[in-house]
């Protein structure tokens, strides 16, 4: 039952990035980069364990890359660390502000909403 919303949010995220990330000059996230689907080719699997196998893949994958493209998303518009510690960051995290941290958020907000240098083009 979750296979439709998933290929929905696929769809809605991939045309989100597509237009947004080039207006604003975020590297985009490359797709194939986060999308493994190989386990299924094991022919010590049977057809419902690959059918699993499959899904597996796809969604994880499609989880990983909604999170880096929110994580981008949300270093250029709110790269606020937050007041209390998460159970998990993603990979952009480690270069927001300080939460409270006000002087540094005037002088350094658009320093750390362009520092996408890690990255490669595209990607």
């Amino acid at each position: 039952m979750c296979l439709f919303p998933a290929l929905f949010m696929d769809l809605v995220v991939t045309i989100y990035q597509a237009i947004c990330f080039r207006a604003y000059g975020i590297p985009r996230v490359v797709r194939g980069d986060y999308f493994v689907i190989d386990r299924h080719n094991l022919q010590y699997l049977n057809p419902v364990e690959k059918m699993n196998c499959i899904y597996c893949g796809y969604f994880n994958g499609l989880i990983a890359y909604v999170q880096e493209i929110a994580a981008r998303t949300e270093q250029y518009w709110c790269p606020i660390k937050h007041a209390r510690k998460l159970a998990s960051i993603h990979s952009r995290y480690y270069k927001f502000i300080e939460y409270g941290d006000s002087a540094t958020y005037q002088d350094r907000l658009e320093e750390v909403r362009r520092d996408l240098s890690d990255l490669q083009p595209g990607g």
